[in-house]
């Protein structure tokens, strides 16, 4: 074992800090994934001498060739690359290897069970290799999402239990991600201020000296390890309900008569206002998952949490419903129509489809019947069971009806003069289709920002009630 301990009361802080900025305390990171790879570039940037652990070998392989396997994350490549030539950083898919590490950082996900229970085993086994090599003096820091209390009732005494340690003779911190995909060394090096909680006050110390450097923007430390793991749910959970309710404004937009678009960017004039925008559903490795973070700890009803996470997983069927009124003005059923889906990537510009609501219209459409085509610039649609579409393919396509699920930047390029008329539902008011020589009919789900009504063209006397009875 080489290196200073940091979760030491009796060294010195100053004496802390320099060996940590000098090398001299070897960092692991477990997990190089999307949010791990720009951490622990950023921790080699400040420490000196960390060693990457994933499960992939094609992405450690990557990794010690200098080569970023993370897209669209600007100034990652050349970072990592510098860090790699550097000897600075290197990578394995032993966990063993890392036991000479100091300080340990776990950022792996954490998932739910297919009865939507918190899956912790991928925490659980990073525990074990680092409990193999864990020493008296280190300090593990976990940045996983996980519900609250798991450091203090879970990860702290398996570390225990596995390496033989009493539990006060290594520290364990929670100290949340707080990053964005597409800005996530910007937010990691100080976008946002860093959260720290410790199971005790000297793991809180060693955890706050560390990302004190690693940031430019202030360490908030809070009490202990639970009320951090508290703050990244709660923030998750916030923008989930927030999200939701303004897709319940959007399930009301026909009733109301109006764009409740139109009304939220006047209403978040107000600066005590800060309602989301509403879309066909709420995808990605986040919010989806943190209310049952939620559910799984709590003993009584959470019922604001679950009605929202109820409205959010309801809106991909929701979408379909209101598209089924459409076509049905047609007299077409979804079952004799062929419909193009527009991006099943959860976010624009963004390679990852878990809990994606692209992914969901897809599968419903097929269920009720339709002939399902697709188009994203990420991924292949056939892996999703839909037929693909190439992009330049679109305008000679002819499809009954066109959703936008995901607006890819690419999706702008999409000549609609040229595509045979056909229904379109704008899932996210981001469609310049209206004004061009076109006779599209253009629905945008909860109306357009500009104040235009929910149908633009071909305006019926009676409104038309979206999401029936049995389809949400």
């Amino acid at each position: 074992m080489t290196g200073l301990g940091l979760y030491d009361s009796s060294v010195p802080a100053g004496r802390k800090r320099a060996a940590f900025t000098s090398g001299e305390v070897p960092v692991a990171v477990y997990g190089l994934g999307k949010m791990g790879l720009p951490l622990a570039t950023v921790y080699a940037e400040t420490a000196g001498d960390v060693i990457g652990v994933d499960v992939d070998p094609s992405v450690v392989e990557a990794v010690n060739a200098g080569e970023c396997h993370v897209t669209g994350e600007p100034g990652l490549p050349d970072a990592l690359e510098s860090q790699v030539e550097r000897d600075r950083l290197r990578a394995t898919t032993d966990g063993s290897a890392a036991a000479a590490a100091r300080v340990h950082v776990v950022i792996v996900p954490t998932l739910l069970s297919d009865d939507r229970e918190p899956d912790l085993s991928t925490v659980e086994a990073v525990a074990d290799d680092i409990a193999a090599g864990l020493a008296p003096g280190d300090l593990v820091i976990l940045e996983s999402t996980v519900p609250p209390g798991t450091c203090r009732d879970v990860l702290r005494p398996h570390l225990a239990a596995e390496s033989g340690l009493e539990p006060d003779a290594f520290g364990l911190a929670f100290c949340p991600e707080r990053t964005s995909t597409g800005t996530a060394l910007r937010d990691i090096r100080g976008a946002y201020p860093k959260v720290v909680g410790g199971v005790d006050d000297e793991s809180t110390r060693a955890a706050a000296l560390i990302y004190d450097e690693l940031t430019e923007n202030e360490v908030h430390v809070v009490s202990g390890a639970t009320t951090a793991e508290a703050v990244k749910v709660f923030e998750g959970v916030y923008r989930d309900v927030n999200i939701a309710l303004a897709n319940e404004f959007a399930r009301i937009a026909d009733d109301l008569g109006t764009s409740v678009r139109e009304a939220i960017a006047t209403a978040n004039e107000l600066p005590v206002c800060d309602i989301h925008d509403p879309g066909p559903g709420v995808g990605g490795h986040c919010i989806p998952y943190y209310p049952y973070f939620l559910f799984a700890q709590a003993e009584k009803p959470l019922p604001v949490t679950r009605a929202a996470r109820d409205v959010n997983e309801g809106m991909p069927a929701h979408t379909v419903a209101v598209l089924a009124d459409e076509l049905a003005a047609d007299d077409l059923t979804l079952a004799d129509a062929s419909v193009l889906v527009l991006g099943l990537t959860y976010r624009a510009g963004v390679e990852e489809t878990r809990a994606s609501p692209g992914v969901d219209v897809v599968s419903i459409l097929a269920e009720r019947g339709a002939d399902v085509f697709a188009a994203d610039p990420l991924v292949d649609p056939a892996d999703y069971g839909a037929t693909p579409v190439a992009l330049e393919s679109i305008p000679s396509g002819s499809f009954d009806a066109v959703v936008l699920v995901t607006p890819h930047e690419e999706f702008e390029r999409i000549e609609w003069e040229s595509l045979d008329p056909t229904v379109v539902l704008d899932g996210r008011d981001a469609l310049e289709i209206e004004g061009t020589e076109t006779s599209h009919r253009v629905r945008t789900l909860g109306g357009s920002r500009n104040g235009g009504p929910t149908v633009l063209e071909r305006p019926r006397e009676e409104p038309v009630r979206s999401g029936a009875d049995g389809d949400d």
